[in-house]
C-alpha cells in the first residue's frame, strides 16, 4: 500500500491499483513486450453479463465504497521549512485532500515516506489510492532527496524524524484533518525501507502518531549491514529471531555500496562544478562556491560524500576501507535504528516484510515485532513473496495495499465511521511455502495462496514457536579462505535479485571453500517458516573466522536450490586453534519460507566466501564440522514451523458469502455467453493489426500441470519478420514446452500465443503458415525419406505443387539416400529429412527444436546458410539449440530462459556486448608494445600481454575504433576477435552453481 508503488512523476490520473511494488524497486523483473489483446466474443460477453448481474449483489455484500473517488482528490504543493540554524532545510511536499474531507467532516491523515533514493513522486499512486479511501495524505521528499534541500542524515532523530514532526504540526493546523486535541491530528505513518524505519522512529519520538505500517525495513541498521548470526537470541521464542551482531559483524559490502551510491553525487552537482546546471542543497551550494575557488574543502566534501552528512560519509568510508565494525560506525548506525526505542512505541503496528530480501530479512521484522509487542501494543505481521531482491506481483501488491488501508481504517477512523471496517486483528500471514519438484526442480505449492495464523508464533503468551528436528550428518571438513577473498561464492547479487529468483535460487559454491552436511531423503514434505538453527564445531589457526552458513534444497537428481539466495554470515572470534578441541558455535540460519518436498535432501553448507560481503585478505584453512563430535557426526537441524489456514491471497472472509451467488450466476452467464459468443465468432475474426510484421507473440504464457509443477511461467516475447531467433536455456528451462504450446500440441494454462496476429491453438487455421520440427523426427522407418516427405504433405490436404518438394530435398542433402528406407538412416540423416519436412511449402514461420543435433560440421555450416537465406526472404525462423556457437553465428536475436521464465532478450550483440575484451593477433610480435601503447591511449581502453596473446579490454568502446587506431599507427593486425562469446554471456546468465 503506502510506498509500495513508486512511480516517478506526479499525475492527475484516476486511482491505479495495478502498479508494480516498490519493495523490489532496485530491480525490475525482465518482461517481453506485452500488448493489450481483445477478448474473445464469448469472454467479453460473459464479463459484461456478470458485471451487470453482480452489480446489485455486490452493493449489498461488499463494504461501502469510500466517500471520495480518486478524481475528487485535489493536491496542494508547498515548500515547508524545517529545522533551524545550519541544519535548516526546505521540504518539497504534496498534500492529497479528498473532497470528502471538510471542516465539517474532517478526515484522518496519513504521512507517506518514500524509500531510499526516491522522492515524493515515488509514492504518488499510493497517495492517490489512500486519498481515494478518504484519507488526507501528506507526501514529501526527505532532506537530501528529490527537490528538498539539506543533507541525508539516514533517518536521524535530530533531522529526518524532526522533519516528520514538522509535517505533523502542519496537519494539526488544518481544519479538514481529524484531531484528537489541540496540535494533535489523527495521523498514521507508512513507508517502505527507508520510509519504514522513519515510521517506526516517528512513532517512538512523537506520541501523536496513532498507527504505523512500516514495510521491508530494519530493526537494527548495525545488525542489517554488519550481520553475524552466530548464536541465538536468548529468551526469544519466535520463528525468525536473529542474533545481534555484537561487537563484530561481516560487512555487507555490495548492498552498502549500492545504497551509498544512491545518495552520492548527482549530475546537477557535477554541472555546478563545471559552471553549468542548477543545484539544490547545502552540498551543492558549497560545491558551487568551491568551483569558484572559494571553498576547496566543500568541493572535496561534495565529490566524495555527495548528499550525505559528513559523519555518515566518514562512517561509510571507514567501513568500506577496513570492512570492520568500529565503535564510530556503530554509533552512527545505532542512532538510526528503531531497536533502541521500540519500548516507546504505543501506536498499533502493521509490520510487512518480504521473504526475498537479502538486505533486510524477516529477522528484522521479527525483532521489531518482539520489541513493540512487549509494550502491549497491537502488532500484526505480514510476510509476502518479494522484497529488495524481488518485486511483488500485481496481485500481492494490491493485497498489501488493502491490508494497509484496512489497518488505518480501523485505527484512525472514528468508531462510528461506516468505513471503519472490521478489526484486522494481530495475526500472522505468510505465503504458502513454495517447494521444488521433478527432475528440473519446477516450482510447486504456494502460488496464489496465503497461510493465515491467529498470532505471530511465540510473540505473546508462554507458547514458543513450534519446531521439529531433522538430523544432518557429515565429517569435519577443511574449508579454505583464498588470498584476497577471491574467487568467492555467489548467492544473491544486490540489484539483480529478480534474476536470481528467475533462476530458482541457484548459487555458485567454490570447491574447497565449503563444508556440506546432508539429511537423509525426506519421508514427507517439510515446511520451513522462519530461521532454522544448528550447532557447528569450528577451529581456526588464527582464532578468528569469517564463514557463511546456508540451507540448500537438494532434489532427487542432485539439483540444488538456495531458497531466496539467503545466507547467514558468521563473524567468529575466540575460536579454538586445536583441531582436536573445536569451539561449539550455535548458528541461526537465514529466515526463509520454503517447502522441502518428500524425497528431497536438506543440506547445510558452510562456506568461507560470498561475493556480496567484505572478506579476509589472508589465506586460512578452517575446520568445520557438526558439534556432535569429531569425524563423522550427526547433529539436529531445528526448523521452525507454523500452523495456520491456507487461503487464496486475494480472498477475504466475505468471499464464502458470495460463493453460492457467483456459482449460480457464473453458470447462467457462461451458458448465455457461449450461445451468443458462437454467433459472434462466426462473424468476427479478431486479428492484431501488426500481425504480419510480428509473426509470433507470447503474452504472459504459463503452463502448469495438475501436480502443481509449473513448466513455463509468465513468458512474454515477440519475434518480428525476417528475424532468426535463438531460444536458449539449460535442460528443463521450458523451451520445448513453449514450442509445443506454439504448435497447439498442448494448451497453455494462461496467457495467449498469437501467430501472425491470430490466437494459436489446436487446429487453428493460422498454423498452416508454420513449419516445425519439435521433439523427434516422427518418420516412418519402412518408408524412404522421399516417401515420408510426400506422405506428410499429402496429409496437409494442400496441392502437391505447393510443396516445393525438390527444394526441401536439396536442403536434406542426402543424394541417392533419399530413396532408401529411413530405418537404414543414421541419426544425422533422419535429422536432415525432418528439417526438410518442416520446410515443405516454404512456411512463413519455421520452428526448429535442436536442428543441428547429429549433424556433421559441414552439414551444420550448410544448415546455417540455409536458415540465414530463408530469413532474408522475409520469413521468420525460431531455433532452439544447445550449440551456442552455432546460435551466435546463425541467429540475429536471442531469448534466454531458465526455470520456465524468460531472463533476457535482445539481439545477439546486445546479449554478448558490443565492447568487452578482444584477442588481437599481430603479424609481428615486436609490435606488441607499440600496440599496447596505442590502445592504452584510447579512452577507457586497457591492453596487456596474456598467455593467449595480446588482449584489450575495450570497456564501452567500439571495436572498430580500436582496430582503426592500430591500422593508423602502421601496426599489421592478423586477428581481431571478441573474447566474450554468446556462450560466456549464456553462462553468466544461467550458469549452474552446484555444491559438489
Amino acid at each position: 500500500m503506502a510506498a509500495l508503488s513508486p512511480t516517478p512523476g506526479a499525475t492527475g490520473q484516476a486511482r491505479n491499483t495495478s502498479r508494480p511494488s516498490s519493495v523490489g524497486r532496485c530491480v525490475r523483473p525482465v518482461r517481453g513486450p506485452v500488448r493489450a489483446r481483445p477478448r474473445s466474443a464469448g469472454r467479453s460477453t460473459l464479463a459484461a453479463l456478470l458485471t451487470l448481474l453482480l452489480s446489485g449483489v455486490l452493493l449489498v455484500l461488499v463494504p461501502v465504497a469510500p466517500a471520495a473517488a480518486a478524481d475528487d482528490v485535489r493536491t496542494e504543493d508547498a515548500r515547508v521549512p524545517s529545522g533551524s540554524g545550519p541544519d535548516a532545510v526546505e521540504l518539497d511536499t504534496t498534500l492529497y485532500v479528498p473532497s470528502s474531507a471538510t471542516a465539517g467532516h474532517p478526515a484522518p491523515a496519513v504521512v507517506l515516506a518514500h524509500g531510499f533514493g526516491g522522492s515524493k513522486n515515488s509514492v504518488t499512486a499510493d497517495a492517490r489510492d489512500l486519498a481515494g479511501h478518504g484519507f488526507v495524505v501528506q507526501t514529501y521528499s526527505a532532506r537530501g532527496f528529490g527537490r528538498s534541500t539539506g543533507q541525508i542524515g539516514l533517518d536521524d532523530p535530530r533531522f529526518e524524524v524532526a522533519d516528520l514532526s514538522t509535517l505533523i504540526d502542519r496537519l494539526a493546523a488544518r481544519d479538514d484533518v481529524l484531531r484528537d486535541g489541540v496540535g494533535d491530528p489523527r495521523v498514521g505513518v507508512a513507508g517502505a525501507s527507508y520510509g519504514g524505519a522513519l515510521s517506526l522512529l516517528g512513532a517512538a519520538y512523537d506520541a501523536r502518531v496513532d498507527a504505523i505500517a512500516p514495510q521491508i525495513t530494519w530493526n537494527s541498521l548495525t545488525t542489517a549491514l554488519f550481520p553475524s548470526q552466530a548464536g541465538r537470541v536468548d529468551g526469544a521464542p519466535t520463528i525468525a529471531a536473529t542474533p545481534d551482531s555484537g561487537s563484530t559483524g561481516v560487512f555487507k559490502r555490495l548492498w552498502v555500496g549500492l545504497l551509498f551510491g544512491a545518495g552520492s553525487i548527482s549530475p546537477d552537482l557535477l554541472g555546478s562544478l563545471g559552471g553549468t546546471g542548477s543545484t539544490t542543497g547545502a552540498a551543492a551550494d558549497g560545491a558551487a562556491a568551491g568551483g569558484r575557488g572559494q571553498d576547496r574543502a566543500a568541493v572535496q566534501q561534495a565529490l566524495t560524500c555527495g548528499r550525505f552528512r559528513a559523519d555518515i560519509c566518514a562512517a561509510y568510508q571507514g567501513a568500506a576501507a577496513s570492512g570492520t565494525l568500529t565503535p564510530e560506525v556503530r554509533a552512527v548506525l545505532d542512532r538510526s535504528s528503531p531497536a533502541g526505542v521500540l519500548d516507546r512505541i504505543t501506536a498499533p503496528t502493521l509490520l510487512v516484510q518480504g521473504t526475498q530480501d537479502s538486505l533486510f530479512g524477516v529477522g528484522q521484522a521479527d525483532a521489531n515485532a518482539r520489541g513493540i509487542a512487549a509494550n502491549g501494543t497491537p502488532v500484526k505481521v505480514v510476510w509476502y513473496a518479494g522484497g529488495h531482491d524481488g518485486a511483488a506481483s500485481d496481485r500481492v501488491t494490491q493485497s498489501l495495499r488493502d491490508q494497509v488501508t484496512a489497518w488505518f481504517d480501523w485505527y484512525l477512523r472514528r468508531k462510528d465511521d461506516p468505513n471503519r471496517g472490521t478489526d484486522p486483528g494481530t495475526g500472522f500471514e505468510y505465503p504458502a511455502p513454495t517447494g521444488l519438484a521433478g527432475a528440473t526442480g519446477g516450482f510447486v505449492q504456494g502460488g496464489s495462496q496465503t497461510v493465515v495464523a491467529d498470532a505471530y508464533p511465540g510473540l505473546v503468551g508462554d507458547d514458543p514457536a513450534r519446531r521439529r528436528t531433522v538430523q544432518v550428518t557429515g565429517p569435519t571438513q577443511p574449508v579454505v579462505t583464498p588470498a584476497g577473498g577471491t574467487p568467492a561464492a555467489i548467492t544473491t547479487v544486490p540489484g539483480l535479485g529478480a534474476l536470481g529468483t528467475a533462476l530458482g535460487g541457484q548459487a555458485v559454491e567454490i570447491p574447497g571453500q565449503f563444508a556440506a552436511f546432508d539429511s537423509q531423503p525426506l519421508d514427507g514434505a517439510v515446511e520451513v517458516v522462519g530461521a532454522s538453527t544448528i550447532d557447528l564445531a569450528v577451529t581456526s589457526p588464527s582464532g578468528t573466522a569469517t564463514l557463511f552458513a546456508k540451507l540448500y534444497d537438494v532434489g532427487p537428481n542432485g539439483a540444488l536450490t538456495l531458497p531466496s539466495g539467503l545466507v547467514a554470515p558468521l563473524s567468529l572470534t575466540g575460536v579454538s586453534t586445536d583441531p582436536t578441541a573445536p569451539t561449539v558455535v550455535p548458528v541461526t540460519l537465514p529466515g526463509i519460507d520454503h517447502r522441502f518436498e518428500a524425497g528431497h535432501t536438506m543440506r547445510v553448507v558452510v562456506s568461507s566466501t560470498d561475493q556480496a560481503y567484505a572478506l579476509p585478505a589472508e589465506v586460512a584453512v578452517y575446520g568445520v564440522g557438526l558439534a556432535a563430535g569429531l569425524g563423522d557426526a550427526a547433529a539436529d537441524l531445528s526448523v521452525p514451523q507454523v500452523v495456520g489456514t491456507t487461503q487464496d491471497a486475494a480472498g477475504s472472509s466475505r468471499w464464502w458469502v458470495l460463493l453460492g451467488v457467483l456459482v449460480a450466476l457464473g453458470l447462467l452467464g457462461y451458458a448465455t455467453a457461449m450461445l451468443w459468443g458462437r454467433r459472434r465468432r462466426r462473424r468476427i475474426s479478431q486479428v492484431d493489426p501488426d500481425g504480419e510484421d510480428v509473426p509470433l507473440r507470447f503474452e504472459g504464457v504459463t503452463k502448469a500441470y495438475k501436480d502443481k509443477f509449473v513448466a513455463v511461467r509468465d513468458l512474454s516475447f515477440e519475434v518480428r519478420r525476417g528475424q532468426v531467433l535463438g531460444l536458449l536455456g539449460p535442460n528443463g528451462a521450458g523451451k520445448t514446452t513453449s514450442l509445443r504450446m506454439l504448435m497447439g500440441l498442448i494448451k497453455p494454462t494462461s496467457g495467449t500465443i498469437r501467430v501472425f496476429g491470430h490466437e494459436a491453438g489446436a487446429g487453428a487455421p493460422v498454423l498452416s503458415r508454420l513449419g516445425s520440427f519439435v521433439e523427434g523426427t516422427g518418420l516412418q522407418p519402412h518408408l524412404s525419406g522421399r516417401d515420408n516427405l510426400r506422405l506428410y504433405w499429402a496429409a496437409t490436404g494442400r496441392p502437391a505443387e505447393d510443396a516445393h518438394m525438390e527444394e526441401a530435398i536439396e536442403v536434406a542433402g542426402l543424394g541417392a539416400a533419399i530413396d532408401r528406407p529411413v530405418r537404414r538412416y543414421s541419426q544425422g540423416m533422419r535429422q536432415r529429412v525432418a528439417i526438410a519436412q518442416a520446410m515443405l511449402g516454404l512456411p512463413d514461420l519455421l520452428v526448429l527444436d535442436d536442428p543441428t543435433n547429429g549433424l556433421a560440421p559441414p552439414q551444420i555450416h550448410a544448415m546455417r546458410e540455409v536458415l540465414r537465406s530463408y530469413a532474408q526472404t522475409g520469413r521468420t525462423v525460431i531455433v532452439s539449440s544447445h550449440l551456442l556457437a552455432e546460435i551466435e553465428q546463425t541467429c540475429t536475436h536471442v531469448v534466454v530462459m531458465a526455470k520456465g521464465q524468460k531472463i533476457a532478450q535482445g539481439t545477439v550483440e546486445e546479449i554478448v556486448g558490443t565492447g568487452g575484451a578482444v584477442l588481437i593477433g599481430l603479424a609481428d610480435d615486436a609490435d606488441t608494445d607499440p600496440a599496447i601503447a596505442v590502445l592504452s591511449g584510447l579512452a577507457g581502453v586497457s591492453a596487456e600481454r596474456t598467455d593467449d596473446g595480446l588482449v584489450a579490454d575495450l570497456g564501452a568502446g567500439s571495436r572498430a575504433e580500436a582496430l582503426q587506431a592500430l591500422i593508423t599507427a602502421g601496426i599489421a593486425v592478423e586477428q581481431f576477435t571478441p573474447r566474450r562469446r554468446l556462450e560466456d554471456a549464456f553462462l553468466a546468465l544461467v550458469g549452474e552453481g552446484p555444491v559438489q
